[in-house]
């Protein structure tokens, strides 16, 4: 049985994980027979969103905690995770990521990521097993693969992904090194050389059967590259 870590930014779309996103994530994972483990960093989240209402609230909550509302408790600090102990990563979607993995929503191009984060999935990566990113997650993707630091003829071409087809990501993405594609929202985009797989899911999705059958896809595809 494959174990992979599915990696959280919070709870809601607004400013952490998408909670569709998440749950269609565990979901196919349970139903393909892998083991799933959530981890989120341990750190405050940058703002507070009323998503009844769109508007920031004057609150502070932490990243872990907001993340295991939506893990139903059963959820580990990403800095205490090994990633030797998983066959694969998959990271949900949802302005968390732009917000709490990675400073993407103030930076832009300029982002940096959660230092916990790159040292967990470069681990992954470079034992040769397989990351799923999913939707506003995929941003992340240009600069997880694109570390000059690693002296790896993977690199040498940026990693290609897709959030569906949102001119503006697609030419952040671009810009920051990686190979945007386009994809509608319940298909992938596979770097079969990095082992990446990419879907748009909530960043195209109309209806949430869109983003399930998108999501669907990209768990078969880390399955079996772990394989």
């Amino acid at each position: 049985m494959a174990k992979i870590a599915v990696i959280l930014s919070g709870c809601g779309v607004y400013d952490g994980s998408e909670i569709y996103e998440t749950t269609l994530t565990l979901l196919a994972l349970d139903r393909l027979g892998a083991e799933a483990q959530c981890m989120a960093p341990n750190i405050e989240q940058v703002g507070v969103i009323n998503h009844l209402t769109g508007n920031e609230m004057t609150q502070s909550r932490n990243v872990l905690v907001e993340s295991a509302r939506l893990a139903r408790g059963d959820i580990i600090d990403l800095g205490e995770a090994n990633p030797e102990s998983y066959d694969g990563v998959i990271i949900s979607g949802g302005f968390g990521a732009a917000k709490n993995l990675s400073d993407h929503a103030v930076e832009g191009v300029g982002m940096k990521i959660n230092d916990r984060l790159i040292s967990f999935v470069t681990a992954i990566h470079l034992a040769r097993k397989p990351v799923g990113l999913i939707s506003m997650a995929t941003t992340l993707g240009p600069k997880l693969f694109g570390n000059k630091l690693f002296d790896n003829t993977l690199f040498e071409k940026g990693v290609l992904c897709t959030v569906g087809d949102d001119k503006t990501i697609a030419s952040a993405i671009n810009e920051m090194g990686g190979i945007h594609e386009n994809c509608p929202a319940n298909e992938v985009v596979v770097d079969e050389r990095l082992l990446v797989v990419s879907t748009p899911a909530y960043m195209l999705a109309e209806r949430i059967s869109e983003a399930a059958e998108g999501i669907e896809k990209l768990v078969d595809e880390v399955l079996y590259m772990t394989k």
